[in-house]
């Protein structure tokens, strides 16, 4: 009888599992790519509040409250560690805790990701990653360093270890992010790995791109592959304000399938770190909808491109003007709420 109990008992909390995980599923999880720490390329590491900007409380609050359970902080390399193999940078260390303390406060969580395109500006020069200056030593020793340094942070989701990895070929970049992963997890058990491809990590060309990385190893199978995906004709993003081309309404499902059914193939975990719509274009909407859709319905999570104070006029921006949503918020809460 207890036997039987006992049986019984494991089914029921099985089946308990098996419900919550499609509750999970049921809701597509958005994140935002709230910028600002990574501007003033020109100037690094640059004076805070001058030549970059970390995210205040009154940003984090507006996108909780629209229903952004994440919020994606791209930051700079050469802020955070002034000389490859270095210390950390404690004031910069200081900026980053502040802000993973400010979105904590309303339980969202967070991913950090290195916006340098695997390269390091130093004196005026690119070192490119898998150099000689720029060693795939170094780029553990980092990333090992920061993920110590943030241990005690709860809400740490993700570190993307590079965004959008460029002139960086064959399996260097397979190298440099085995490296990143190996670094990351002698301290670091418990947070995901987010790996974009190269090519700009584009989702409609992975497959032709990236296929070598799903043999990167992760022992704690944490690993999340990250694709990109605009849904203009060139996939950059850049939405021409005098678009002439005819704007199918599935253009974004077709642009990011490719990626899905190599995620599926590969059994892998995949999400879409950045996709975004011009606010100037109504027909976006239609192709925004259906793509998040899609990907709903594939549980896949994306990441919205982007927000910020400090974008001004960019097109793509969802960040509030006068106390004002952006028209793309309109489609985005659908999804979040």
């Amino acid at each position: 009888m207890k036997h039987c109990l006992h049986t019984t008992i494991l089914i029921l909390v099985a089946s308990v599992v098996i419900i919550s995980a499609k509750c999970q599923n049921a809701k597509l999880n958005i994140g935002i790519n709230l910028c600002g720490a990574e501007f003033g390329n020109k100037n690094l590491p640059g004076v805070i509040n001058q030549d970059y900007i970390y995210p205040t409380e009154k940003e984090v609050q507006y996108f909780f409250n629209k229903g952004f359970k994440l919020i994606v902080l791209p930051f700079k390399w050469e802020r955070i560690q002034h000389l490859p193999g270095g210390d950390l940078d404690s004031l910069e260390l200081f900026e980053i805790r502040q802000f993973i303390s400010r979105c904590n406060k309303y339980n969202v969580q967070v991913t950090l990701t290195m916006q340098n395109f695997a390269a390091y500006q130093k004196e005026n020069k690119e070192l490119l990653l898998g150099s000689h200056h720029l060693s795939f030593a170094h780029y553990k020793d980092v990333w090992k360093k920061i993920a110590t340094a943030l241990l005690d942070q709860k809400n740490m989701y993700g570190f993307d270890i590079m965004n959008e990895p460029r002139k960086i070929f064959d399996k260097a970049w397979f190298n440099a992010a085995q490296n990143a992963i190996d670094g990351i997890r002698e301290v670091d058990t418990l947070t995901n790995i987010i790996i974009d491809g190269e090519n700009s990590s584009f989702a409609f060309d992975w497959k032709f791109d990236n296929t070598k990385l799903k043999d990167l190893k992760d022992p704690y199978d944490k690993i999340i592959y990250d694709a990109h995906c605009y849904f203009d004709f060139d996939h950059s993003g850049r939405y021409d304000t005098k678009y002439k081309r005819k704007v199918d309404p599935n253009m974004g499902v077709a642009s990011v399938q490719p990626f899905v059914e190599w995620l599926k193939k590969y059994n892998k975990k995949g999400m879409i770190g950045e996709f975004g719509i011009p606010a100037s274009d109504s027909r976006w909407l239609v192709v925004m909808d259906n793509f998040l859709d899609y990907i709903n319905k594939n549980g896949i999570s994306a990441n919205y491109w982007a927000a910020g104070p400090w974008w001004k006029d960019y097109e793509l921006s969802i960040q509030p003007v006068d106390g004002k949503d952006r028209p793309q918020m309109q489609v985005l809460e659908k999804y979040l709420k």
